[in-house]
């Protein structure tokens, strides 16, 4: 179970992303950090971009919801989550 961080701006949680990849899907646990799969290359922010789609579709939430709290030019990331509570994103999350 990766650990979910409740801070005022939302809920937060490490990811680390395999760009060009197959498909876009979450592929298991890596430490304390999701792993994520995504199709879209890491150059001009498009991994980045898929990231934040992946997550507020997966969440049902609006893109505006989700940002990259930390990692933008890195594969390991910190996801934040605004408009849910930790309970929710857990469950959503499947963790």
């Amino acid at each position: 179970m990766i650990p979910l961080h409740v801070s005022p701006d939302g809920v937060s949680f490490a990811v680390k992303v395999q760009p060009r990849a197959r498909k876009n899907a979450v592929t298991g646990e890596l430490g304390d950090a999701l792993k994520l799969a995504l199709t879209a290359p890491p150059v001009e922010g498009r991994a980045n971009a898929a990231c934040v789609e992946f997550f507020a579709n997966l969440l049902d939430v609006p893109r505006s919801s989700v940002t990259i709290a930390s990692g933008a030019s890195n594969r390991r990331k910190v996801i934040r989550v605004a408009g849910l509570s930790a309970d929710e994103v857990s469950k959503r999350l499947a963790i």
